[in-house]
């Protein structure tokens, strides 16, 4: 047998890296030049250093990342964008974890038409880090991961590091097996009980390697700006609006305040600033807090804490808007005509003094006339200006609606802690007149923004969200027909009016929940490009994020490129100086912030669970806001959703129709997406984020 058909037969029963070969066929020159010449003829395919035959079928091979992992199967997602994601059956899964960077062999028959279907062929990168819950499993303690709560993993006894049921903590697979069950891990930190929601915020936040601390150079690079004021020296050559009634609005508990506004009547129309704090004037390229700033993207806001993107010197201190304090500012100067639509802008560096830090409840109180004395006494400096706002708002708010801007109902919550972090109520998060006020302003400067280097055809951080895929709207308009919702499209897809109808229709209502999930379903994800491609969902040709330099990458990012702009640097110099690092950026921050959201959304549902522990055995009356083959889900008013599994429905088996209702054929009993229905709360898994619902008729 020649030595290709050794290796060959090799590989063919399980990928194998070059010093393997070696070790099996002979150390020598020939094993490397016959592995060479088997992959320049695709015989043999490498990934990484490990080397695998393709499936001899279809002669094919994947990179992927496993995305999820559950008791019989996985889900690969092939590296390269745009890749459906690949079913893999159990054994066919190597033992790959959540993370792995896998090699995936496709079957030229998946058993569902039209779907992706594999196998691994070989563990390329390993992800060995893993948080969940310790447990006793047949004797053994394990670590039951957050990632895959069905594949339990072995910890050695020697490396359990004093662990004990019931504690959150985070493993690293030592020994990897074959299977999922011959893994075998090692106890890396430990968090405190797996019912404190506090603890299992902790091991969310370290699983997704997020951390408040800085490493040492940026620290450093920080802590220069300790106690630190603008100077006239810094302000020289800035355009003075300390002058102006500038001021901020923002929630009470704000510290990183990045924009504040500036509002006067012109013989046309409205002169509006939005005065955006200059953090690019601070951080700057080749910097350890720039290299810092980049890697995390955006900074991530959850319960009652924040992991900031900038440490605390900048993003509470010398970049912070704060009252009475001179800051330098990247502001974005608007005309806009006695309608309200913006007609000319500039984008100038200036320096500003903030008049008042307003607060949104205060301000609110204002507009619908509670405020007390004492209130409008505390905003008398900038009263006019707020009055103004306003007229501006409600004009802005129509354009708005007649250009088809939809207006998602996201069931946002408020999460209120005791001093021991505990969560001891859930309400939801009501945005008034102010906080729309201030995102129409904002909405306003980032589109500015975006149309200035669209006009310099510039390689640019843009904020793109493109219109839905057809599919995905046929799947929408079945759902709503079979939920008996009216709505007409004149078109095969809807326009954002006809979209932003729907929304208006259904709110209020108990079918507002599922339908704006639905219509949030069929949307295409918002992300960050290089090249301009519209906002739909705001019915914008033009948009990006330049208002919040503080927390997100994509605005600093704009600000370092407009900086250059407003400097007068040649249109192509600009260009060739930032097309990579536009494109960079516009990728990085995109994946951060579906990570931060990822991770804020699973800490916010152990925070709900912990709060609905109380109630166990109580009774609620919700709506039911998504269903599926395996039960429904009932979202209280307070935000807190839970799953009332099929078998607490019904002894029968239940039909699945469109995802919209369950049938009891035998009874006739059914329930429909929006039907109100009365809950009792059967049990709460803190750790997992979970709620159970039951009827509680059957109680």
């Amino acid at each position: 047998m020649g030595i290709k058909a050794k290796i060959l037969k090799e590989l063919q029963k399980k990928p194998r890296r070059l010093k393997e070969l070696k070790a099996k066929l002979g150390n020598d020159k020939k094993v490397a030049r016959a592995v060479d010449e088997l992959v320049e003829r695709n015989k043999v395919v490498c990934r990484k250093g490990v080397y695998a035959v393709p499936d001899p079928k279809t002669g094919n091979a994947v990179e992927c990342t496993l995305v999820k992992l559950a008791g019989k199967f996985g889900f690969a997602r092939p590296v390269q964008p745009d890749g459906q994601d690949i079913f893999i059956p159990g054994k066919y899964l190597m033992g790959a974890m959540p993370g792995d960077t896998l090699l995936v062999s496709l079957f030229e028959h998946p058993r569902v038409e039209g779907s992706s279907e594999g196998e691994v062929l070989a563990v390329v990168k390993e992800n060995n880090r893993f948080t969940g819950t310790v447990e006793t499993i047949e004797g053994r303690l394990a670590l039951v991961p957050d990632a895959c709560p069905h594949c339990p993993i072995y910890i050695k006894k020697s490396a359990d590091g004093g662990a004990r049921d019931g504690e959150k903590a985070a493993v690293e697979i030592l020994e990897r097996g074959d299977s999922h069950e011959d893994h075998r891990a090692g106890v890396a930190m430990r968090f405190g009980s797996a019912e404190e929601a506090k603890q299992c915020a902790k091991a969310l936040l370290y699983g997704a390697g997020l951390s408040r601390h800085f490493p040492l150079k940026a620290k450093a690079e920080a802590k220069k700006y300790e106690g630190a004021a603008v100077g006239e020296k810094e302000a020289a050559g800035r355009r003075d609006y300390r002058g102006m009634p500038v001021f901020t609005i923002d929630s009470a508990e704000t510290k990183d305040i990045d924009d504040a506004i500036s509002l006067e009547k012109t013989d046309t129309g409205y002169r509006l600033g939005v005065h955006i704090a200059d953090v690019s004037h601070y951080v700057r390229p080749g910097s350890a807090l720039d290299a810092e700033a980049f890697a995390r993207g955006t900074s991530v806001y959850y319960a009652d804490s924040v992991i900031p993107m900038l440490p605390r010197q900048l993003s509470n201190g010398i970049c912070s808007l704060n009252e009475g304090a001179d800051r330098l500012a990247f502001s974005c100067m608007m005309e806009l005509d006695a309608a309200g639509r913006v007609v000319d802008y500039a984008f100038v560096k200036s320096v500003i003094r903030s008049r008042v830090k307003g607060v949104y409840k205060e301000v609110n109180a204002i507009f619908d006339g509670t405020a007390d004395n004492a209130l409008r006494q505390r905003y008398a400096a900038v009263a006019q200006e707020l009055s103004l706002m306003r007229e501006l708002y409600h004009k802005l708010a129509k354009l708005r609606a007649a250009r088809g801007a939809m207006d998602i109902e996201s069931g946002e919550a408020k999460l209120v802690l005791d001093e021991a972090g505990r969560c001891v109520d859930v309400v939801k998060r009501e945005r008034g007149e102010a906080e729309q006020m201030i995102e129409e302003f904002m909405l306003l400067a980032n589109s500015s923004a975006a149309a200035l280097a669209r006009r310099l055809k510039l390689l640019f951080v843009y904020r793109v969200h493109e219109a839905p895929d057809p599919e995905r709207i046929e799947k929408l308009k079945q759902t709503l027909t079979a939920a008996g919702v009216d709505f007409h499209f004149a078109g095969d897809t809807p326009t954002t009016l006809e979209l932003a109808k729907l929304l208006a229709d259904t709110r209020g209502t108990n079918l507002e929940r599922p339908v704006h999930t639905s219509v949030l379903r069929s949307m295409a994800k918002a992300k960050y490009e290089p090249q301009p491609k519209g906002h739909f969902g705001l019915a914008l040709a033009d948009y990006a994020h330049f208002t919040s330099p503080i927390r997100r990458y994509p605005d600093l990012a704009i600000h370092r490129i407009l900086s250059d702009v407003c400097a007068g640097m040649d249109d192509g110099a600009v260009q060739k100086k930032y097309a990579q690092f536009a494109a960079e950026a516009s990728v990085q921050s995109s994946e951060r912030e579906v990570l931060a959201m990822t991770v804020e959304r699973d800490v916010e549902d152990c925070y709900k669970a912990e709060y609905m522990r109380r109630f166990e055995g109580e009774e609620f009356d919700g709506v039911i806001s998504s269903i599926t083959q395996f039960g429904l889900y009932v979202e209280l008013p307070n935000t807190v959703e839970g799953l009332v599994r099929a078998q607490a429905l019904s002894e029968n088996a239940l039909t699945l129709t469109e995802g919209v209702a369950l049938r009891d054929i035998l009874s006739g009993r059914e329930w429909r997406l929006g039907g109100v229905m009365r809950v009792r709360v059967a049990g709460v898994d803190v750790s997992q984020g979970n709620v159970d619902f039951v009827p509680a008729q059957e109680q």
